[in-house]
Order: structure tokens, then C-alpha cells, then sequence
């Protein structure tokens, strides 16, 4: 399985940092998991060969660029039809919502809505995909990938609480959030620190971990450096264009 960053800036893009979007990849079966803005047109391989996409949550900085996508795949002569969206309820209302006014049919011929949440399990060409319901203010999913043996685990946007932990068990690699450093904020976080996710990675088995979401006005090498005492080992940064072998 190999992950790679197309965009991992945290809550709105920077001059060559794109907002969240990964592609995860078995035997050339290309996933685009989550679409955040700046993500469609720095995807390194062929638009058309992506075969799925998964959206954690309605929240601009994860879907905005899925209008691209239906744009790129519908308005020229050989229409795309028919590519799986996979995304909670709430966050296919909203997209719904937004291109409401004409081309209602057009992106329902172009994109297969499929809902899901927590418990939800699918088979999206190689990959087993478990979902998993983070503690976001909007219904958001992680999503644990398995092919071949291996796991990843994605956690989209969470604070620390919920029930979703035990879905990201014994992950060879956790791509998760990190969208706050310490001191951790004050009451229900809706994000996790960095050290958070360098703990809860380590409590729960993961053998590598992979910070993303750090917004631009954030020193990312603190975040780092704050997982790493956590993790108690080396913890990579989610940088466009790097990729990891899971």
C-alpha cells in the first residue's frame, strides 16, 4: 500500500501546500481520500485514473476541491460517470446543496454517493475500509485502509475524545491531525495536539506516525518535535509530494 501527501495544509492552503488530500494506492488502484482546496490540479497522476473518493467531513479544508473534480469530470466531450463517493450523510447534503441550480442531474450521472459512518465497513477495490466516527463539531470519519496485511489508519479531523481509537490499533501507519500544539486547548478539543496524537499512537501499537492538518501559521518542526517525545520515536511530517510505503 503506498500513501502519498497531495495537500496536508490545515484549515486553508498555502503557496505549495494544498489542504488535505492523499492518495492511497494497491496494485494501481488509486483512492483519492480526501479533497481539500488546491488538491485536483496537484494531483500527480492522471485525474481520470483515480478510481474512488473518500471525504472525512463536510468542512471546506477536506471537500471544496470535489467541485473541481465534478467539473473536470463532466463539462467536456467524454464525460467520467459514475465515480464512488464515499462521505457521512451531512457532508453529501451539503455538497449537494451547493450545486444545487441546474446541475443536480450532472453530478449524480458523474458521482455515485455512497453514506457512511461509524461501523460502516467496505471493499473499495484491493482495500478493506472500516469507518470510524471522530469527536468533530460536524459528522466527521476516520477510515482504517487494509490490503495486503498492511493498515493505515486516517484519523480526518478529531480532538482526542470519542469511541474511535481501538480503530486505529496496531495501524503500521497513523496519518493523523495535529492541529494544535501544547498547551492543549481548553475544554472539548476538536482537534488533536500533537502530543495527543504522539500518545494515543503510542498506546494504541501504531508503528509509524505521520502528522498532517498543521495550519500555515504554525512552526510544523514544534509539532514534530512534540509527537516525537510523545511517540517516543521518529514521527514524519505529511509534506506534498512525499510518499510513504505503509
Amino acid at each position: 500500500m503506498r500513501l502519498q501527501i497531495v495537500g496536508s495544509s490545515g484549515t486553508y492552503p498555502a503557496p505549495g501546500r494544498p489542504c488535505a488530500g492523499y492518495l492511497i494506492e494497491q496494485k494501481g488502484f488509486p483512492v483519492l481520500c480526501d479533497a481539500g482546496p488546491g488538491t485536483f490540479m496537484s494531483l500527480p497522476i492522471d485525474p481520470d485514473t483515480i478510481q474512488a473518493v473518500v471525504i472525512s467531513h463536510q468542512h471546506v479544508d477536506h471537500c471544496a476541491d470535489l467541485f473541481a473534480a465534478f467539473h473536470a469530470w463532466t463539462y467536456r466531450p467524454e464525460p467520467r460517470e459514475g465515480v464512488p463517493v464515499y462521505a457521512p450523510e451531512s457532508a453529501i447534503e451539503h455538497i449537494l446543496a451547493f450545486v444545487d441550480g441546474g446541475q443536480g442531474d450532472a453530478i449524480h450521472r458523474t458521482l455515485d454517493f455512497r453514506p457512511v459512518s461509524g461501523g460502516d465497513e467496505v471493499e473499495i477495490g484491493p482495500f478493506t475500509v472500516r469507518f470510524a466516527d471522530m469527536f468533530h463539531p460536524v459528522p466527521c470519519v476516520g477510515s482504517r485502509w487494509e490490503a495486503d496485511g498492511r493498515v493505515l489508519f486516517y484519523t480526518g479531523d478529531t480532538g482526542p475524545g470519542g469511541e474511535w481509537h481501538e480503530t486505529a490499533r496496531d495501524a503500521d501507519l497513523m496519518l493523523a491531525e495535529a492541529a494544535f500544539q501544547e498547551p492543549p486547548a481548553s475544554g472539548d478539543a476538536i482537534h488533536l495536539t500533537a502530543a495527543e496524537a504522539g500518545r494515543i499512537a503510542r498506546r494504541l501499537g501504531v508503528k509509524r506516525l505521520v502528522l498532517t492538518h498543521i495550519p500555515p501559521y504554525m512552526d510544523a518542526s514544534r509539532s514534530v518535535h512534540e509527537a516525537e517525545t510523545a511517540f517516543d520515536r521518529p514521527v514524519a511530517l505529511a509534506v506534498p509530494g512525499v510518499g510513504f510505503d505503509v
